[in-house]
């Protein structure tokens, strides 16, 4: 207790950091802001009718942050930014110079890989914002607009989710943690009070036993992300003696950590938005199309609503995306030369090749069971829907297993932050 109240003393006390964390919270003041200011022409109760108990516009509410909950600027909110950093980082597998870039080129070349994504965002904002408001228009949750007014709200909506965007990045720079993350996080918060009222205006004693299931859910998940989150595999490091003059150098013994979960909450994140845009752009093609083209996507939208089809690919994606992201994010052979370089080896592994095999194949085991466990707590909440009936689940553990994650990681970027001015 007195070493957490030592911490916030010097989060407090220390002039940068403090005016870090100030800066986020006036970030996600803007935001908030922003999610309330709502375009032309929209039905609020019908609004209101639409959203309730709507599992695909309840998932699309987490990453507009709220702001779809009542049509605001920002309604596409990180969304589009989210996919074209999954494109970019897909193209790596496929285009040598964009891996080069990525991996090779050091800082400027990452700003450069973040640039493309950024470029990216903006049509990809144009596809979805069209298909989103000819989703509410054609569901009169917006009234029928002329072509120019139709283009003045496009271009409204594309502008605030690239505006969001440019917001989450200065969080990232300026701040502390990941700023498009954090927005993600701001909006569930946000609908905590409302969620809340909601549930205790309709509550229903025949229920009880299915609240207490979503608690015990919610209390396990809660455990099992921290405990995968904050477990690791640590591997033994020894640097070479070397002599100069008189003095002998290393000798010392360390350990490398690899995380189970090298990945985070980015997997959760990506796996959601590739199956929120098909079903964006089937909805809009199974009312704007006619003949094969609208039964072709009103079939392959039934399909996607089974509860069961669903969750299948919900967990396949998530442990298809988490060793993805590791790959991206952790380079054993990077790893291996820079040991090599610094005269430190792992016990009874030969430096360079056969230790990057050796980094590769422990990741790879490890990152399974951490891949396994995130897809499982990713598709329970979606279960316990399917037994129950009750879609609120699934949009609450999807929601629940995101807060964790991005809590558990801001709180350790700013203990990192802490212990540097420690020492």
């Amino acid at each position: 207790m007195q070493n957490i109240l030592g911490k916030i003393r010097i989060a407090v006390k220390d002039r940068s950091l403090r005016r870090r964390i100030f800066f986020v919270l006036g970030a996600l003041l803007v935001f908030r802001f922003l999610s309330t200011i709502p375009i032309p022409g929209v039905d609020i109760l019908q609004l209101e009718n639409f959203l309730a108990g709507n599992q695909f516009f309840g998932l699309l509410n987490i990453f507009s942050g709220g702001g779809l909950s009542n049509l605001s600027i920002v309604m596409l909110g990180v969304g589009p930014y989210i996919t074209g950093s999954i494109v970019m980082q897909l193209l790596t597998l496929m285009s040598e110079k964009l891996k080069a870039l990525y991996h090779e080129e050091g800082e400027a070349g990452r700003k450069k890989f973040s640039q493309y994504s950024r470029l990216l965002t903006v049509p990809l904002a144009v596809i979805q914002g069209f298909g989103l408001l000819m989703l509410l228009q054609r569901n009169g949750i917006l009234a029928p607009l002329p072509p120019f007014e139709l283009i003045v709200n496009l271009l409204v909506i594309t502008s605030g989710s690239v505006l969001l965007m440019w917001i989450g990045e200065l969080m990232t720079e300026f701040g502390i943690g990941n700023g498009i993350s954090l927005i993600i996080f701001a909006g569930i918060v946000a609908r905590i009070p409302t969620d809340v009222s909601q549930a205790m205006f309709s509550f229903d004693v025949s229920q009880i036993p299915v609240y207490i299931g979503f608690l015990a859910v919610a209390v396990l998940i809660v455990a099992g992300v921290v405990v995968v989150t904050e477990a690791e595999r640590p591997i033994p490091i020894t640097y070479a003696k070397r002599v100069r003059g008189n003095k002998v150098y290393g000798g010392v013994s360390t350990y490398l950590p690899l995380r189970v979960n090298q990945a985070g909450v980015i997997p959760i994140i990506f796996a959601l938005s590739i199956l929120l845009f098909p079903q964006m752009i089937l909805n809009f093609l199974s009312g704007a199309l006619g003949g094969t083209a609208e039964s072709i996507s009103a079939a392959l939208l039934g399909i996607l609503a089974n509860p069961w089809v669903y969750a299948v690919s919900y967990f396949l994606l998530v442990f298809l995306f988490t060793y993805f992201y590791t790959a991206v994010t952790f380079d054993p052979e990077a790893i291996s030369t820079n040991l090599q370089r610094s005269g430190a080896f792992i016990p009874g592994i030969r430096p360079g090749g056969s230790t990057a095999g050796y980094l590769s194949n422990v990741l790879t085991k490890i990152t399974l069971v951490g891949a396994v466990f995130l897809g499982f707590v990713a598709i329970l909440p979606l279960v316990m829907q399917a037994i129950t009936g009750l879609s609120s689940m699934a949009i609450g553990g999807t929601a629940l297993l995101i807060a964790v994650s991005v809590v558990i990681d801001l709180v350790k970027k700013i203990d990192a932050q802490i212990s540097m001015r420690e020492y």
